[in-house]
């Protein structure tokens, strides 16, 4: 069972990595429109 430490530094890595994953796909979809802007 995991304690209460490895729960609060699991929780943090998570929320970490669901910050990163969301602002990555928006950066990335940015960068998209603007190369399609640029092909077009």
């Amino acid at each position: 069972m995991a304690t209460k430490d490895n729960m609060k530094a699991a929780r943090s890595t998570y929320e970490g990595f669901i910050s990163m994953t969301k602002w990555g796909t928006i950066i990335c979809a940015v960068i998209a429109a603007i190369v399609v802007m640029i092909i077009a």
